[in-house]
């Protein structure tokens, strides 16, 4: 029978993606989760897998090419006339088909769905957990839940070994009495050393082509969903004065570009100003360092402020809120997923550490060494660009004595971090040298006052000079 793979409705007033690449050609035989195309949304680039083991019948779409909400893509002729299926089989790989579609949707929204979790199933909000039908079944017949499973496969799919290597760990951990780990974690950013300046190790340099693309590619004005209703403003004839280059806005920068005008349109932004004395980090870091290391993360001043900052919003939750407009409310999250900015080729995008709170320093430090490695390939997984409740922001790697961080909306508050660098500080009346680290808040004055945000900074900096205040907590 012929398998048509559409790209489906994205939600939140998005209806096109980017091809980036199409993998495979007209009559080839395919697998099924064998990629077949790189796809371009507002949040990252994503490696489709095929939904089903076929033949390639018609490829309708080319790279560069943008592509429309319900559009063919793709089709395949698979062997499902000459073996009919069980009815449990046909409804499996209609939905394996739907999930496909469905990460997509999910990426270009960057909605979060409820977590439907059931033991031995594998369901999470409309979509499903990317495995075969087999992996499922050995997954109920072991009695494990495939949503706590990392997938190891094309786009995060579980295999089998993934359900078996996981089984294999919670039985271990069963009987060893101790902590079972379920999360693929790691970790990143521009965190430095804080006794010697760092050397900047984000994006070189580019061309306007690697950045933004070719020339090529529709033109339209940007769609800043009712942030300020502001008409486009026309630009003089730039031309008359020497030569100039157009190429189209879209994609991730397309995107970046409207949610910053959403965000500096609807969001009463203030800023406020502090320093940190972090000079007691560096002999921690030197010492602990080895440690994180052999477990695959680094020590760095930002996994110390992820938790520092959960400890901030605990005591102070309006700066972990969103102000809902339209019901004239303030919604505050009662759980703490914190955003870390990563700047790539692409433009920045700022991937999630989920329930931070729960997890310990050295796991801290793994994801955010994961994350931002995957950030700066494109090959972040798509759950793990969704759900912050706070963002944070560090520039110390590249340079810089302070910055006003514009909010990640729907957010309301960001922290910004710039270079810890040796500066002559008084203690006790005597001038000593200390390493001291610049922070910057900027929050939405209509949830908070600019005293609670002074003394929700002063919090976090008290942990970051005595770390072991963050002990005393737990």
């Amino acid at each position: 029978m012929s398998v048509e793979f559409k790209l489906p409705d994205l939600g939140e007033g998005i209806h096109e993606a980017e091809v980036i690449a199409v993998k495979v050609k007209e009559g080839e035989t395919v697998k099924e989760d064998q990629p077949i195309l790189e796809v371009e949304t507002d949040k990252a680039v994503v490696e489709i897998p095929c939904p089903v083991a076929g033949v390639v019948e018609k490829v309708n779409v080319k790279a560069g090419e943008t592509v429309k909400t319900g559009q063919v893509m793709m089709s395949f002729i698979t062997d499902g006339a000459k073996a009919p299926a069980t009815a449990e089989a046909k409804t499996e790989a209609k939905a394996e088909q739907k999930h496909a579609v469905g990460a997509l949707a999910a990426a270009a929204s960057g909605a979060v769905a409820p977590q439907a979790r059931t033991m031995g199933g594998d369901h999470i909000g409309n979509g499903k957990v990317p495995a075969a039908p087999a992996v499922r079944r050995l997954a109920r017949e072991l009695g494990i839940d495939l949503t706590q499973v990392p997938g190891s496969g094309p786009a995060g799919r579980v295999l089998n070994e993934d359900v078996r290597s996981y089984a294999a760990g919670k039985l271990e951990g069963h009987f060893q009495s101790g902590p079972q780990t379920t999360h693929a974690q790691s970790n990143a950013t521009t965190a430095q050393s804080s006794s010697a300046p760092a050397k900047a190790t984000g994006v070189p340099p580019c061309s306007l082509k690697d950045k933004y693309g070719d020339s090529s590619g529709e033109r339209k004005p940007l769609d800043v969903g009712g942030g300020g209703g502001l008409p486009a403003a026309d630009l003089p004839d730039f031309t008359k004065y020497g030569a100039t280059e157009r190429v189209p806005l879209k994609s991730i920068r397309r995107k970046i570009a409207e949610n910053m005008t959403i965000s500096w349109t609807r969001i009463p932004h203030v800023t406020h100003f502090d320093e940190a004395d972090v000079t007691s980090f560096e002999p921690l870091r030197v010492k602990h360092d080895p440690k994180v290391n052999e477990q695959g993360g680094r020590l760095t001043l930002t996994v110390l402020t992820l938790k520092a900052v959960v400890s901030g919003l605990k005591k102070y939750p309006q700066f972990n809120a969103s102000l809902d407009e339209k019901n004239g409310e303030i919604v505050f999250k009662h759980y703490y997923n914190i955003g870390i900015a990563v700047a790539t080729e692409r433009g920045l995008i700022v991937p999630v550490i989920k329930n931070v709170d729960q997890k310990s320093i050295i796991e801290l430090a793994r994801e955010l060494k994961d994350i931002a490695e995957k950030t700066r390939t494109g090959k972040i997984e798509l759950d793990r660009l969704q759900g912050g409740t706070f963002t944070i922001t560090n520039i110390g790697a590249i340079g810089g004595t302070s910055m006003s961080p514009m909010i990640n909306y729907p957010e309301c508050a960001i922290l910004g971090m710039a270079r810890a660098a040796e500066k002559p500080v008084v203690r006790q009346g005597k001038i000593e040298i200390g390493t001291i680290m610049p922070l910057a808040l900027s929050f939405d004055h209509r949830i908070a006052d600019g005293a609670e945000a002074a003394y929700f900074v002063r919090h976090i900096i008290e942990r970051l000079e005595d770390p072991f205040t963050l002990l005393l907590e737990a």
